[in-house]
């Protein structure tokens, strides 16, 4: 409200205060002390006149009120004039004290008229959005940044100025009933004001000064409130109050309706593209929020579209409370706005695929649906999230609203019961209509490799191929040849889920893999030598690059996030690569025994007893080392696949069965794929490496082995044994470590450790192997 003080000063001019000679009559006197009194009050309100001056209009000569844009003083300048002589030293002190009250509430209502900034509203002849812009720039050219919040403080220190002209009305009424005013009567009837205003201006001086607004301006009010002088106390509670009115708003539209309302950045929910707009985000997040914001906006907004600002997050709500506000608006806005296909998505996965189709062929049943999607959606979305569900939200959202006081405990059980609502109605979506189980099934079938059969047909019908180093260009496509016929030999017609299945060679890098030998050893096999700088060069890494893809639709992208499904990808790669050479070791078994067999009968029609016998005498000890071979992968991939796999899975199965929330099933999916992860060593670098290094060894020897001629040295192949003895006996001594055997995170280990040393030859021959190559005991057959 603008102020017109010069009217004022106009009418004092006229009251010869000044000019008319003092005398000692008693009615002089009155009539002085009336003047005095009168413009004491005034000042009281903001007015400054003869009397009474701003020091600012003094010193500078402006003889004009302060516009509300003007800064605000550091300290009161509000003082009797210098030619004010008749009034006592004593009276003087207690009117100077007095008349701060005035300076203080004039600035707190410029204040507020700033803040609140209605002025617009009474415009007879402007457009009020065309107010309201020029506002905003005007505001943006002094650097300011308008503010809701500061409005709702605003109103708050309006309601308190109230009470305060209120007070000094109640004055100015007593003193004209009065027939002899005095000062004790002004000071009696504001001295809790003395109290009161001063805080309430450092609070705005500190805010203007800062620039501060939004939830730093709810943080600076609830520090203040701790004081202890009761009024204060309850004067910026009540502030407090109306910053808290706006957060429940904004509450009310983000967790009710999923709406974000924030046209000024002040709530403690942002969008990602209005962080991205003051801080520079990393390349990787920009990336993957455009292409998901391609795909579809709704996956966009979840996993990247909004965040928890911690510069706007009220230090006295805990960050989990205020994840549980992002989780239950994101959820809310995905209930009220699904896609159009979620009510089909039933009944086209009922319809069957052909094998041959890798990608998910839901382009036409996509394009079919697209008709009438706003209204199916509007249905969809109803019943989903029940309007009943929406009311319910808001009546918990209004008893914090109009509760005198923010209570913590009562915010957080709000924000907690509301988080499950939301929690159960996304479980619904997720678990029951979209069939949550049965894809998780599916992803242990052929991602944890449970369809062992489909596998194992795939590794022996692309076993030839694997041989050759991968071509970069045709990888993927010959690989399809083998996974189709893999599919058709083990796949039914009732497995749905197989469809979204996608082979992929990703990254396909043609390296070889170099084992490093000794340089100073030799080994000496009859006439031949092996240098210790020999390396054996086996192209077989490009086809670790051998990946899959599963297709999945809305809403299931909400649980199977891409961080998700890459830990699955991570795991089957290396379960591949065991069965894989699991499979190479038997069959390296089943070739050498069909040769022997080959061999018997020739030497049986050609009487060539002498190469034959001496061709097996040379290669028994090899056979021994590759039963060692098997022994130790085959029990390796029991226990992943048993103690591991399936038992996680069990656990799994049992807490999806007792859990109705949704934010209960990711956290327990997670910890399932942790468990995975860890108690198959892939997240321990060294263990890992060690195993890595165990397969392509006994690959290598595999290979080798196969390809022996009659007369060629084998002196590759016992540095191959060597390297798997060494490597075999470091991996024992690691996991049999207190640090891994004793700790919780494998708890099924000390099987595993068991049915390896279960005749202590492990223990007998791993004793000081980590960092020196010891001969090792005469390979024996396992018992």
């Amino acid at each position: 409200m603008k102020q017109s003080p010069p009217t004022l000063r106009l009418s004092f001019s006229v009251i010869p205060a000044r000019s008319s000679s003092f005398s000692t009559n008693l009615t002089s006197c009155q009539r002085i002390c009336e003047i005095m009194l009168h413009e004491l009050l005034l000042a009281l309100l903001g007015y400054t006149g003869d009397l009474i001056i701003d020091g600012r209009e003094y010193n500078e000569s402006l003889r004009v009120s302060l516009s509300p844009e003007a800064p605000l003083a550091e300290e009161p300048t509000f003082k009797l004039a210098p030619d004010v002589s008749f009034i006592q030293p004593s009276d003087k002190e207690v009117i100077q004290r007095i008349i701060t009250l005035g300076f203080y509430y004039r600035e707190l209502e410029r204040f507020a008229a700033k803040s609140r900034n209605l002025s617009w509203i009474r415009a007879p002849n402007e457009s009020p959005l065309l107010r309201v812009n020029e506002s905003l720039k005007a505001m943006k050219a002094k650097k300011m940044k308008p503010s809701v919040y500061r409005r709702a403080i605003a109103n708050g220190i309006v309601e308190v100025l109230s009470v305060y002209r209120s007070a000094v009305l109640h004055i100015e009424q007593k003193m004209l009933s009065d027939s002899l005013p005095i000062l004790a009567t002004v000071t009696q009837g504001l001295n809790k004001f003395l109290i009161l205003l001063p805080p309430l201006y450092d609070i705005i001086l500190e805010i203007e000064r800062d620039n501060i607004c939004g939830g730093k301006l709810l943080n600076l009010l609830h520090k203040r409130c701790h004081c202890g002088v009761p009024e204060l106390q309850t004067c910026i509670q009540r502030l407090l109050w109306h910053g808290h009115q706006v957060m429940y708003n904004q509450l009310a539209s983000w967790m009710v309706y999923g709406i974000l309302h924030d046209q000024y950045g002040e709530f403690f929910v942002r969008r990602q593209e209005d962080r991205d707009s003051e801080y520079e985000s990393p390349p990787d997040t920009l990336e993957k929020l455009a292409h998901l914001s391609v795909n579809d906006a709704s996956l966009a907004d979840w996993h990247l579209g909004f965040h928890v600002y911690l510069d706007m997050l009220p230090e006295y709500i805990p960050m989990n409370v205020a994840e549980s506000v992002l989780f239950a608006g994101k959820a809310i806005k995905v209930l009220r706005n699904p896609r159009p296909t979620v009510q089909y998505q039933d009944a086209s996965s009922q319809q069957q695929i052909p094998k041959g189709s890798q990608r998910a062929q839901a382009f036409p049943a996509k394009f079919s649906f697209q008709k009438d999607s706003s209204v199916k959606s509007i249905l969809i979305g109803e019943e989903l999230f029940p309007q009943s569900e929406a009311n319910k939200i808001e009546a918990m959202l209004q008893d914090l609203k109009e509760s005198s006081e923010f209570h913590k405990r009562s915010f957080e059980t709000v924000v907690d019961s509301i988080k499950a609502i939301a929690a159960s109605h996304l479980w619904q979506l997720v678990v029951v209509r979209a069939d949550l189980n049965g894809h998780l099934k599916a992803l242990k079938d052929y991602f944890l490799l449970a369809k062992g059969d489909f596998f194992q047909s795939f590794l022996e019908e692309s076993r030839q191929l694997m041989r050759l180093p991968p071509r970069q260009s045709t990888a993927e496509a010959d690989l399809m040849v083998p996974f189709q016929l893999a599919a058709i030999k083990t796949i039914g017609e009732e497995d749905k889920y197989f469809s979204r299945v996608s082979l992929r060679m990703s990254g396909i890098v043609v390296k070889t893999s170099q084992v490093e030998f000794p340089k100073e050893k030799t080994y000496s096999v009859g006439d031949s030598r092996v240098q210790s700088g020999t390396t054996l060069e086996t192209s077989i890494d490009g086809w670790d690059g051998i990946a899959l893809e599963y297709s999945v639709d809305w809403p299931l992208q909400l649980f199977f996030t891409q961080e998700v499904l890459s830990k699955y990808l991570r795991i089957f790669q290396y379960l591949l690569r065991l069965k894989r050479t699991q499979m190479e070791l038997e069959k390296s078994w089943a070739s050498a025994m069909h040769e022997d067999h080959s061999d018997f009968a020739k030497r049986h029609n050609d009487c060539s007893k002498s190469s034959v016998s001496q061709r097996r005498r040379r290669c028994r000890p090899m056979w021994r080392v590759r039963e060692h071979m098997a022994f130790l992968i085959r029990n390796l991939q029991f226990y992943i696949q048993v103690d591991v796999v399936e038992s996680q899975w069990n656990v799994l199965q049992s807490r999806i069965q007792s859990s109705r929330d949704f934010t209960e099933l990711v956290g327990y999916h997670q910890e399932y794929l942790s468990a995975l992860i860890s108690q198959s060593f892939l997240d321990i670098g060294s263990v890992s490496r060690i195993l890595d290094g165990i397969m392509k060894v006994c690959l290598q020897f595999c290979w080798k082995i196969e390809t022996l001629e009659n007369n060629e040295s084998t002196g590759e192949l016992e540095y191959i044994a060597e390297e798997f003895n060494k490597k075999s006996n470091s991996l024992y001594t690691i996991l049999r470590s207190s640090r891994i055997a004793g700790s919780q995170r494998a708890p099924f280990l000390r099987r595993f450790l068991l049915r390896l040393n279960f005749n202590s030859f492990f223990e007998a021959t791993a004793r000081g192997v980590l960092n020196v190559v010891r001969p090792r005991p005469a390979l024996g057959v396992l018992q």
